[in-house]
């Protein structure tokens, strides 16, 4: 969007962040155990994402009132600018009631065709990736900045890092797939969430598979992987800023060779 200060949006959303913070390490480790919402799979929410989430509302109301949210946790408020902040405001509930610190607070800006701008942040590490769909990404970490960068060297699924937060989410067809993937990787590590899709930017994980996806979900995940250099669609290489199955790899030819095995189960 050509009227877009990606600067001032970008500072916007480290705002939107710094407010979550106090709010989730207020709650994190202390017990809380959430609600389960109405889902034949356990999916708990806590008095953490309400209260982030109507945090975060309330600063868009103010600072961007022409804006469109869609979050979580409350119903989607339009707007009138053609812009929409994508809130999970902790994605990872079921790591944040275990206290492990792997769950995030993700944070989207989308254009008309997706997601434009992003920050991952985990409050309890300090850890903020940021990233501009396409164009750069980095890690905010202990009063430093470091420019991210997928691993770009490997490109055989047998060298390959592979993750998925929990492999008992995928049935039939999926898990089928999924599981020829993982077999053939290197390494496979689980219960990441978001924070597998951050570990990817910054040249750890190489792919990471998943399914069943909401935009609040996927929203803040596109443009810090794209933006250090890796490549995310869902199962048929299309965008997947919508949610549903996903697809991330480090490369695009790791990202070719995973779909190839994921093709007959996409939809």
């Amino acid at each position: 969007m050509s009227d877009l200060d990606v600067t001032a949006e970008l500072a916007l959303a480290a705002q939107l962040a710094d407010a979550a913070r106090p709010i989730a390490l207020q709650h994190f480790r202390t017990g809380l155990r959430g609600d389960a919402k109405p889902a034949q799979e356990f999916d708990p929410v806590t008095e953490a994402d309400r209260a982030i989430e109507a945090r975060i509302r309330a600063l868009l109301a103010q600072d961007r009132p022409d804006d469109g949210v869609l979050g979580e946790e409350q119903a989607e408020t339009l707007g009138r600018s053609g812009r929409t902040w994508v809130v999970d405001p902790i994605d990872g509930t079921r790591a944040f009631i275990a206290g492990l610190p792997t769950w995030c607070v993700l944070i989207a800006l989308y254009g008309p065709e997706g997601p434009i701008l992003s920050v991952i942040d985990q409050p309890f590490t300090g850890e903020r990736y940021s990233g501009v769909a396409g164009d750069a990404a980095w890690l905010d970490h202990g009063g430093s900045r470091q420019p991210l960068k997928t691993r770009q060297s490997v490109d055989r699924i047998e060298d390959a890092i592979v993750s998925t937060t929990d492999p008992g989410l995928f049935e039939g067809g999926e898990a089928e797939c999924f599981m020829t993937v993982a077999r053939a990787a290197k390494v496979r590590r689980y219960g990441l969430d978001a924070y597998a899709y951050a570990a990817l930017a910054a040249g750890g994980v190489d792919l990471v598979i998943e399914s069943g996806l909401k935009a609040w979900d996927v929203g803040a995940l596109i443009p810090v992987v794209s933006g250090a250099g890796g490549v995310i669609t869902n199962w048929r290489g299309e965008p997947a800023h919508e949610g549903g199955q996903l697809l991330a790899a480090a490369s695009p030819e790791l990202h070719a060779r995973a779909l190839d095995m994921l093709a007959p189960a996409a939809l």
